[in-house]
C-alpha cells in the first residue's frame, strides 16, 4: 500500500523536513508542497491525495479552519510548533499530531498510524461488500451484569469509549465490555455503517450531513474523512435501490 501525500507548509525548513522524511518512506508518494490552505484546495480538487501533512498556523486561513472546508475523504496529520491546539486538532479526526521539531521515528510512528487506518478502511469496504446477512433481526450484549437483547431498529449508533462501547438506544444506553470491531461484525451491513473510528450508526437514522458530522437523532456524530466517502456510497445506494 502507498499512501499519496500533501504537505500544506509556509516555512522552507519545515518543508524541506517534510519532505527528506517521506523520501525515506517506501510507502510515502508526495504529490506537491503548497504553501497555504488556497493552493492546497485546487490540489486535492484535482489529484488524488490520501494523506496530508498540515500546518495550523497559515497564511490567510488556520489548519484547522482548512480542515473543516475539505468534503474528500482525507487523512491529516498535524505538524505545528503549538501544542496547544492538540486537542481541537483531534477533534477534527486527525491521525496524529506532530509537535516541531519531531524526530524521523516520530514522524514514521504517524504515518505507521495513517497506513493502518487505511488498510481497516479498505478492508471494510472490499471484504463486506457483498455478504447478506442472515441472522437474528437482535444483538445480544452484556451490561450491569445482565445480558440484554437489543433490536437493531432500537440501536440509533454506537460510540467506542476506551475499553468499552456505548450503545445508544432512543430510551437509554448500555455501556458493553466490548471493541467497536467486534460490535460491528455482529450487524448487519445493510442497516449500520462505520463513520469515525470512534462510532457506528443506524443508516436509517441518518437525517442530514452537514460538513464532517452527521445529525442523527436530534445529535451530531462527528464522521471522519476516511469513512465519509463509503458513507455517501452506501446512501446513495440506497436511495437507488428505494427508486426500484
Amino acid at each position: 500500500m502507498k499512501l499519496r501525500c500533501l504537505i500544506i507548509e509556509d516555512e522552507p525548513l519545515s518543508q524541506d523536513v517534510l519532505i527528506k522524511y517521506i523520501k525515506e518512506c517506501p510507502s510515502l508518494e508526495l504529490v506537491e508542497v503548497c504553501p497555504d490552505a488556497f493552493v492546497a484546495t485546487d490540489v486535492i480538487r484535482n489529484k488524488t491525495v490520501d494523506l496530508v501533512f498540515l500546518d495550523i498556523n497559515l497564511p490567510g486561513l488556520s489548519g484547522l479552519r482548512f480542515i473543516k472546508t475539505i468534503t474528500k475523504p482525507l487523512m491529516v496529520i498535524f505538524t505545528t510548533a503549538y501544542p496547544e491546539f492538540a486537542v481541537e486538532g483531534f477533534e477534527t479526526d486527525a491521525i496524529d499530531y506532530l509537535v516541531k521539531p519531531f524526530s524521523f521515528e516520530r514522524f514514521l510512528k504517524a504515518v505507521n498510524k495513517a497506513l493502518k487506518e487505511a488498510k481497516y478502511t479498505m478492508e471494510q469496504s472490499t471484504n463486506k461488500k457483498t455478504r447478506p446477512f442472515s441472522g437474528p433481526g437482535f444483538i445480544l450484549v452484556k451490561a450491569d451484569k445482565k445480558v440484554y437483547k437489543v433490536n437493531f431498529s432500537d440501536i440509533d449508533w454506537i460510540e467506542a469509549i476506551g475499553d468499552y462501547v456505548k450503545v445508544i438506544t432512543r430510551e437509554k444506553y448500555l455501556l458493553v465490555h466490548e471493541t467497536l470491531k467486534n460490535i460491528l461484525e455482529q450487524l448487519p451491513e445493510e442497516l449500520f455503517i462505520q463513520v469515525h473510528k470512534s462510532y457506528i450508526v443506524h443508516i436509517q437514522k441518518i437525517q442530514y450531513i452537514e460538513g464532517n458530522r452527521i445529525k442523527i437523532v436530534n445529535n451530531f456524530i462527528p464522521t471522519g474523512m476516511v469513512f465519509k466517502e463509503n458513507l455517501m456510497k452506501r446512501l446513495k445506494s440506497s436511495l437507488s435501490k428505494g427508486e426500484e
